[in-house]
Order: C-alpha cells, then structure tokens, then sequence
C-alpha cells in the first residue's frame, strides 16, 4: 500500500481555509492544521510531515522566522510560502530561506493541489512517465537493431539510450528490461565496430565523412585549430575516461555559463591512454606515431610516466607539420594539489594563443571505485557513479576554473580519449610472460581468446597499430568483458568483476563528446 503524504498547514486564517483542506483530504492528503507558526514548529519537532504550507503574515511569529526555525529543524522538508504580498524583498527573503515554491493569495484548491502534487508526487509521476516512454521506446530500439545504422546512428541511439538511463528511476523491472536491452546494443554495436573499423582505418587519409566518423587523431585539426583562426584564446581540455553520460552532468553545471555546441569523435582502439590520448595530442595513428617515434614507443606503457610524458612535444609536432605558429601552454593535472594550484593560476592561459589541459581525476575517480570498497558501496551502479561524478565536479577546483574562465573572452573544447565500461563478465585468455597486463586488451605473442567475447586483431596493420614482432597479436575485448588467465582464475575473476575499465570495445569507451564552449558573458 502507498505511504499517504502527510501535509502541514500553518495560517491564521485557517477556518476560512477549510474548503481547501477538505479538496487536498478528498485527494488522498492527510493535512493537519495550526493557526499560528509556534505550533507549526512544534508539530514539525514532534511529527511526520512530508511538506508544509506557510502563511508569511501571521501574528507573534511571522512566517519568514518560522520558516528559519523549521529549516533548523528538519532541512530538507519542503516548504510553500503563502502570502498576500507581492513585494520582491519578501519574495527573495523566502527564497533564501530556501522554499520549495511561492504562492500569493487569494489561492484557490486546484492551485494548492498542482503545487502539493508536483513537489510530493512529481518524482514518481516522471519515474512512471520515464517507464512507460522507454517500455513503447523498447520496440523502436529493437526494430533499429534490424538494419544497418552508420556511425552517426549509433551516436543517436547511444545518447538516447542515456536519456531513458537516467530518467528511470524506482521500477526495478522497467530498468532490467533496459539493462537487457542496453546490453544487446552494445553487443551488436560490437558486431559493427569489428567489421566497419579496419575500414575505417584504411581510409584515414581522406576526410571524416558519413562512411565514417572523426576519430582521436583529427580531434585537434577538426575542432581546436580552426579556433585558432578567430583570434581568441583557445583552452583545449582533455578530461581522461569521461563518459559521455559523465559530460552531461557536468553540462548541466556548465551551459549557465557558456553556449555549447555539441560533437562527438569515436576513440581508436585500443581505448587506452596510450594509445588514444597520444594519438590526440600527435595527430598520428599508433603505428604512425611508432615509427615517427620509435624511441618514445619503444618505452612500452608500464605507468602514466612513460608513452604519454610526451603530449607537449606530440602537440608542437603537429602544430608545426600543419604550420600553425601559436604561443602554446600544455599542463598536465594529476591529482587535487596541481589543480588547485592550476585554478588559482587559470587567468594565465588567457596569455597564450592555446593551452592544452589535461585532467586526470576522472581516471583517478575510475580506478579508485575498483580499488575501494567504500567507493564501490557509494556508487554501486551507473545511477550512483553519475551522482559521485556531480558531486565531485561540482566542488572542485575545475568547475572554480570553468567558472573563471566563462568571465573571458576565450573559446574552451572540451573532450576526452576514452570511456569506461563496468565490467560484469569474464573472459578467459592465454599467453606468454611477455604479454600486456591490461584486462580490456593485450598485445603479445600467439595469444589465444574466445573471440565471441574478444576482437582478435592478427594483422595490427588493419587497426593502424604498431607490430613489434612477426607474430604480435592484439585482442580486444567486446561489451563488458575482462580478460583473465586460467590460472588464478577465481581469484582475478573476483578481484577485478564489476570494475570499471577501459580499453576494449563499447558504447561507453568509443562514443566521446567534444564540446566547444563560448562564454555568455561574452556575447
């Protein structure tokens, strides 16, 4: 049986009132009544109450200080303002006093009801509006799944499969259902990649175009270098293993203080640092960027201070092959300490003609829900990691620096090398002692896979990727698998299910906003 809402009146005048009360009761309310705000207060101590309706002129304790003394009380209960002035001091008295809404008399039934049901009702009447639009959606989905869809459709699909994951809420039913049906996208969105990407890679000489999309090595020439041209200051932002639903939370922070125009690139594969990242800054495919480095390369990829110490010099290189002379800033942020010292300093990127940013701490957040188990309890699934990410973001020093920035005159892009994925399943993987450690893929020597969980890559010419050897292989796993030995095997299996991993082929790790942010101030 539903909890019935329990409502708060306090007026005065509550006799005159009473057909009013009687229409929220019919409605299913049960509304207790006080004339005076001593007593609101008392039942707010004493009682259970999911919102109260505040006269602001009432005699003795008037509305706004009795609104202060059962915010004391009890934060988070909603409050109604209902007054018979207009004035604007009282109106931004009251919603600093942190209001969940504002009526002014006379106010009739039908108005009180709207505001009741939309502050105490409203979350599940979207979660039940959000479950119904998915269940008539699902068909549509499925139905799209039957034909060939391009890069740009899976772009289309993949944003709108976001939106019904963060709009369904409660119907733990509803949300299997999507969470089936999710899985199934990414497995034939899998089938696509293994099939379209080598041509892709085949034919990166010529521009990005409907056959196939811009992906990590034209980031910078398609979206940063033309913004060098219109005489503003350029900040590149590369925020490391930021999904895209992850971008969203920060937009909602962000689009008060800029315009945005949105886009999106597809990460190479692997989509690992290494590989995509350096690809970004060098405007070369892995095996191009071997061969153009071999020493950078020969190196390997043991920790983040090894193939991607070299950004800066990668991005100079490509600014001088396009003959672009710039004044140019590169930073590189790792962890709280070179951010709030890099928020403290940001004015200074305006000095140059661009400044490439990047940020670590959306990895650091990644790495560290797989490693701790608070973590992992604070965000147990996508809802929760989309929540932490908010929270984070909205604290930190970047959006500080975000915010400072959105006062200048400056053009901000905005993108990342790679997703994540949570890794739920297993695959088993043979190879010799030379082989990566990575778990979403490795290169070595005649390794072995299950290759309806994993993309064996035998010629890593075809992916653009570097072979050291005759006989070096690269496997890439598909959707949410992870790559584990047979021996040791439960006890990989365990430590590494349910982390949050990339490298491998998804949705999550290869689909990537690149944002383009203009001021408002500015316009």
């Amino acid at each position: 049986m539903a909890t019935i809402s329990r409502i708060l009146w306090a007026d005065d005048e509550i006799d005159l009132l009473k057909p009013h009360v009687l229409f929220l009761e019919s409605r299913g309310y049960e509304v207790t009544s006080v004339t005076n705000g001593a007593d609101a207060i008392d039942e707010v101590r004493n009682g259970r109450y999911d919102l109260v309706l505040l006269d602001e002129q009432m005699p003795g304790m008037g509305g706004l200080e009795t609104l202060t003394a059962i915010k004391e009380t009890s934060s988070d209960l909603p409050v109604v303002m209902i007054t018979k002035s207009e004035e604007e001091r009282i109106m931004e008295e009251a919603l600093g006093g942190k209001i969940s809404d504002y009526l002014t008399k006379p106010v009739n039934p039908s108005q009180v009801l709207l505001t009741c049901k939309r502050i105490l009702d409203g979350r599940r009447i979207e979660s039940e509006k959000a479950s119904e639009n998915y269940l008539q959606a699902f068909g549509e989905i499925s139905a799209l799944l039957m034909n060939p869809l391009d890069h740009s459709a899976w772009v289309d699909l993949y944003q709108r499969l976001i939106r019904y994951d963060v709009e369904l809420d409660s119907d733990e039913g509803v949300r299997q259902v999507f969470e089936d049906q999710a899985r199934h996208v990414n497995q034939a969105f899998c089938k696509y990649v293994e099939e379209v990407y080598p041509r892709w890679i085949s034919r990166v000489d010529s521009a990005p175009d409907e056959e196939r999309p811009a992906l990590s090595h034209e980031v910078i020439p398609e979206w940063v270098i033309p913004e060098l041209n219109h005489g503003k200051p350029v900040v590149f932002f590369v925020i490391d293993c930021m999904r895209w639903d992850q971008w969203l939370e920060f937009e909602h922070l962000l689009s008060p203080l800029f315009t945005i125009s949105r886009d999106y690139h597809y990460s190479i594969l692997p989509t690992a640092t290494p590989y995509s990242r350096n690809a970004i800054f060098s405007g070369l495919l892995p095996d191009a960027l071997a061969k153009r480095y071999p020493r950078i390369w020969a190196q390997g990829e043991d920790d983040e201070h090894s193939r991607n110490r070299n950004e800066e010099q990668f991005l100079n290189d490509l600014l001088e092959r396009r003959h672009i002379q710039a004044r140019v800033r590169y930073d590189k942020l790792i962890g709280s300490k070179d951010g709030r010292e890099f928020q403290q300093t940001v004015h200074d990127l305006l000095q140059h003609d661009l400044s490439a940013v990047v940020v670590n701490f959306v990895d650091i957040l990644a790495h560290s829900r797989s490693d701790s188990a608070v973590l992992k309890e604070i965000a147990p699934d996508e809802r929760a990691y989309r929540a932490l990410t908010r929270t984070w973001f909205e604290h930190s020093w970047l959006f500080q620096a975000f915010q400072q920035l959105a006062e200048s005159d400056c053009t901000l892009v905005i993108t990342t090398d790679h997703g994540a994925i949570r890794s739920l399943h297993d695959t088993k993987v043979i190879g010799d002692r030379e082989t990566s450690t990575a778990l979403r893929y490795k290169y070595g020597k005649n390794l072995k896979c299950d290759e309806r969980h994993a993309v064996l890559v035998r010629d890593p010419s075809t992916f653009g990727l570097p072979s050291d050897h005759r006989n070096t292989n690269f496997i890439i796993a598909k959707e949410d698998y992870y790559f584990v030995y047979p021996t040791n095997y439960n006890r990989y299996l365990n430590k590494y299910r349910d982390t949050m991993q990339h490298g491998g082929i998804s949705m999550e790790e290869m689909i990537l906003p690149v944002m383009t942010l203009r001021p408002r101030s500015a316009g």
